[in-house]
């Protein structure tokens, strides 16, 4: 087995997952991963391959996203609206799994890029030593970012869930009135 094929198979899945929980995308998550082995291909050497990896992606991620971001909200709205015209009624479990994963997504969304990143890559099982050299931070601070990371997320989901609590009160009120 080469290198290149060893470094795949060990990193392929996990790099796609972090990719696919960043951009909510399995397909653009499998071209950036794509892209990332074929730049491992043209390296001679690679010390941390899997913090290496993570670096290159991550900074795939912010290079497509400053050039396609009106290209992806363009499809996005596509996509709801082919899925809003072919839904069939879910399951309430399901309907609630979506909202939450909503929900999820949007306060992972709340937090700073760096946040975002550390969070996905932690949660990936990347070490501290891993974080740091794909998020350029010192190996120290990465405990920092990931507590505040997890402090702010909570937040940011405790605030949406009051907001839509508050918004359920407002429709059962409306409802009486009638």
């Amino acid at each position: 087995m080469t290198d290149i094929e060893r470094l795949f198979k060990t990193y392929h899945q996990p790099l796609v997952r972090y990719l696919v929980r960043r951009l909510g995308d399995r397909d653009w998550a499998e071209e950036i991963a794509q892209e990332t082995f074929v730049r491992a291909l043209r390296q001679e050497h690679i010390v941390s391959e899997r913090a290496w990896l993570f670096a290159v992606a991550t900074n795939l991620v912010r290079d497509e996203a400053r050039k396609d971001m009106r290209r992806r909200r363009h499809l996005e709205l596509l996509r709801e609206q082919a899925k809003a015209e072919e839904a069939v009624e879910p399951e309430p479990t399901s309907l609630e799994r979506a909202q939450e994963t909503a929900m999820a997504r949007r306060a992972l969304e709340c937090l700073s890029e760096r946040d975002r990143e550390a969070l996905l890559m932690r949660e990936e099982g990347l070490d501290y030593n891993e974080i740091a050299a794909a998020l350029e931070l010192s190996v120290g601070s990465v405990g920092t970012t990931l507590a505040r990371a997890r402090r702010r997320l909570v937040e940011a989901v405790d605030e949406m869930q009051r907001e839509r609590e508050g918004r359920e009160k407002v429709s059962v009120r409306g409802n009486h009135a009638s």
